[in-house]
């Protein structure tokens, strides 16, 4: 085949159109077999040849490089339609096989049986809402799916197309996995729900049974870390140059545990810790104590607020005979309304590594299928927890790690900013020396007739009586920190502008079991002072010094009637007091105090004389009512000096003070009876507050404190 180059034609008229058709003429001729051999070759190899390769074919072939590039733009096009033609006549040869096998099919639906029960045929219209109800059901498999893909990749610190492709590979497809495999399965036009030998009962069981294989797999990830993280130290961890802390290295831990971050926001902080101490406390009876949410609570009253146990789930899936594996939630809060608690649904996995060695493991598991309503931004917990390890004279060992990722888009407060940014206020410290505190206090619980030297006998004389004295204590200082957050009541949190920091209120209608029934006012206030936590303690603890304080006492002394020590350090104690009240003889105050590395505190409660009396007789406090107040004392967080003497708090002023929250409960009606009543007692109770906080600067000298 030859092309022909031509020129452009123009002009008007019969003679002027004939003498273009001569000069036209002119300029036709037919290329060569030679040229267009050469040309078609030279195709194959470049389409699109450029100027160069044009001019040197025209000097070759002896043509115009015009020629070579027009036969060139009709050959090209020539091709494309030859292609064309040839795919569309194979599309069409498809699409009538198509067709046959179509018609086919349809005539073949009609005669259908299922090949699971042997069922009849269905009409059109059951098959469509048959085919309707599949699709819902694998919707929500394919939702199960996904939300399982990102939970085994926030954990495992992998892409999700990873985690999915890794399932199709193991057959989860196939299961109903992401829906597909279910839904052509439809196809055959049976109602399956006919039939109790059909897949679809095995397909939901499917659903549970691939979440619980996740949290088994989580479970081992998280204590394979853990175990590591217990047994490593530099450059793993190293020490805080501020306040000499065990943090983790974060570009080391990086290389060996790569991850995602949960959170993807520029607010997102890491919390890391290490600490280990001795426990006076078996390690059977310890761990006894971490399985069980509501020991566990008992265990940290001062830091765990609620706990409860979802699910717990056979770690014989493990290859663990005797390990313990729970899905739980828990509520942290400590020191002040201030400090935002923290939620955390987690995966709680026990095992014994060797010989009276044992690691306890908790991580964050999405609990938005628990709790669709939980916070999004709450803190996520990666692989934390202990090892406890068996000593003699029923002491054990115990070395904490916490590893917590937080998203602070909320900042906290700035009294306790220092304190919660630098990690210290949730962090493990916090953990052994509680764990510590109220180990020796269950020790002391138990110590029957053998009382320390500094505690006050003379009323308490039996071990029951003891007992009962504080297991009442105990519940009061449980009650005290669960209305210190004062969450999803009724808040005026800037009633006042005390300390820059305000008294928090909140009003709530009391109906729980071992409190006073009816409503309950509760107010809070936090602020700083130049003194340190055992002087904020012995101040409160004085004697001498709570007339000019406490309004229980209404400015009278008081007198401490007994006592019953809580731990060796002589503040870690129970008291019972005597305010010298006219008209009041019946009253007395219960009170117990406690001081550790991290702060101390104090909280009381007014109960009459017949309550404590039975108390006192051994018999059972459950059903006395108490509403505590007290106070909480805490470090600020921030470093007192470095090695050159300059301070690194941006106020040097406020170095080596204390944080202190005064909190108190009144109950004032049986019934509420109206919303003036309401606001009248906000305002008592925020008054008592505001005096209450000035008579104590007064008193401790430190009235100038902003």
């Amino acid at each position: 085949m030859d092309f022909a180059y031509g020129g452009n034609f123009s002009g008007s008229g019969d003679e002027q159109e004939a003498s273009n058709r001569r000069r036209s003429k002119k300029h036709y001729h037919r290329h060569t077999s030679y040229q267009i051999q050469q040309l078609e070759a030279f195709f194959k190899e470049c389409p699109h040849p450029d100027d160069t390769q044009r001019r040197q074919l025209s000097r070759e072939l002896g043509l115009d490089p015009k020629q070579i590039k027009f036969w060139f733009q009709n050959k090209r096009t020539q091709t494309k339609a030859q292609t064309e033609r040839a795919d569309n006549n194979a599309l069409r040869l498809e699409n009538e096989k198509i067709q046959c096998e179509n018609l086919a099919f349809k005539e073949a639906l009609k005669n259908v049986i299922c090949p699971t029960c042997g069922g009849p045929p269905v009409g059109e219209e059951e098959r469509q809402l048959n085919l309707q109800k599949l699709r819902m059901e694998n919707s929500q498999l394919k939702q199960d799916y996904e939300r399982c893909s990102h939970m085994i990749a926030n954990v495992l610190g992998k892409p999700v197309e990873q985690i999915q492709s890794l399932s199709r590979s193991l057959g989860l497809q196939t299961a109903g996995f992401p829906g597909q495999g279910l839904l052509e399965s439809s196809s055959l036009g049976h109602d399956f729900g006919n039939s109790n030998n059909c897949p679809m009962e095995h397909q939901l069981n499917g659903t549970q049974e691939m979440e619980k294989s996740a949290m088994i797999d989580i479970a081992a990830s998280a204590m394979d870390e853990l175990i590591r993280l217990l047994r490593v130290n530099e450059p793993v961890w190293i020490k805080s140059p501020i306040d000499g802390r065990y943090v983790l290295h974060r570009e080391s831990y990086n290389k060996l545990f790569p991850r995602l971050n949960h959170f993807k926001s520029s607010t997102t902080r890491m919390e890391s810790s290490k600490d280990s101490g001795v426990v006076a406390m078996s390690a059977m009876h310890l761990l006894d104590m971490f399985l069980d949410s509501n020991k566990w609570v008992d265990l940290f009253p001062t830091m765990v607020t609620k706990a409860r146990t979802i699910e717990v789930i056979d770690t014989r899936m493990l290859g663990d005979q005797a390990g313990s594996l729970q899905l739980m939630y828990e509520q942290m809060h400590i020191l002040s309304p201030l400090v935002a608690p923290r939620e955390f649904y987690f995966l709680r996995y026990c095992r014994e590594i060797e010989p009276s060695i044992w690691v306890m493991v908790d991580v964050s598991y999405d609990g938005s299928s628990e709790d669709p309503h939980a916070p999004s931004l709450q803190p996520w917990r990666l692989p934390s927890g202990c090892m406890v390890q068996e000593k003699s004279s029923g002491c054990c060992e115990v070395t904490w790690v916490e590893h917590v990722e937080v998203d602070d888009k909320s900042q906290t407060h700035r009294l306790y900013r220092d304190l919660v940014s630098g990690g210290s206020a949730y962090g493990a410290q916090r953990w052994i020396v509680t764990l510590q505190r109220m180990s020796e206090r269950l020790a002391f619980a138990l110590a029957g007739t053998i009382l320390p030297s500094h505690e006050l006998g003379g009323v308490i004389d039996l071990p029951e009586g003891r007992r009962s004295i504080m297991d009442l204590s105990h519940r009061m200082v449980k009650n005290f920190w669960a209305m210190l957050s004062m969450s999803g009541k009724l808040d005026f949190p800037h009633l006042s502008e005390l300390n820059n920091s305000g008294v928090r209120v909140s009003v709530r209608q009391s109906k729980e079991p071992g409190q006073p029934c009816g409503m309950v006012v509760s107010a809070a206030s936090s602020l700083w002072l130049p003194r340190s936590c055992e002087d904020l303690l012995n101040f409160f603890r004085d004697e001498k010094t709570r007339s000019q304080w406490d309004v229980l006492s209404s400015g009278n002394p008081v007198h401490e009637i007994a006592r019953i020590s809580c731990g060796t350090h002589p503040g870690n104690c129970i008291s019972i007091i005597q305010p010298y009240v006219p008209n009041e003889s019946n009253m007395l105050v219960l009170q117990e105090s406690c001081i550790d590395p991290l702060g101390s505190l104090v909280i009381y409660a007014p109960i009459d004389f017949p309550a404590i009396k039975s108390a006192i007789n051994g018999e059972d406090s459950t059903n006395i009512p108490i509403l505590p107040s007290g106070f909480i004392i805490s470090g600020d967080g921030r470093p007192e000096k470095l090695g050159s003497g300059v301070s690194t708090s941006t106020s040097s002023k406020r170095t080596g003070g204390s944080l202190l929250t005064v909190a108190f409960q009144i109950l004032v009606c049986t019934l509420s009876h109206s919303k003036q009543l309401s606001m009248e007692s906000v305002a008592t109770v925020n008054t008592l507050v505001c005096s209450t906080v000035q008579k104590i600067k007064a008193t401790l000298d430190c009235s100038n404190v902003d």
